[in-house]
């Protein structure tokens, strides 16, 4: 995956947090807003086959509890069919 760089205006308040977050974690801060960039991307993106597995509860429904490891379990194989991620420490 290449990475390109962009500009983005942020509010103070949500850089700050980024910026603790960063420090108490050991992150780089770009590392951090990379992955919420890679979150949003994928809640917008149109997906060719079904998002969850047919997990059923015994009214025949997925529910949220199912429906959202599904989604975690999704979101992990697309990180694994980036290579690493994007999660190169220190690259803003």
């Amino acid at each position: 995956m290449s990475l390109k760089r962009t500009t983005v205006y942020v509010e103070s308040e949500d850089l700050a947090v980024i910026k603790e977050a960063a420090a108490r974690e050991g992150r780089a801060e770009a590392e951090i807003i990379r992955e919420a960039i890679h979150l949003a991307a994928m809640s917008k993106r149109t997906w060719t086959e079904p998002f969850f597995s047919a997990v059923h509860t015994p009214t025949g429904e997925a529910g949220p509890e199912d429906v959202w490891a599904d989604k975690a379990a999704a979101y992990e194989r697309t990180k694994r069919a980036d290579g690493d991620g994007g999660s190169t420490r220190g690259a803003a």
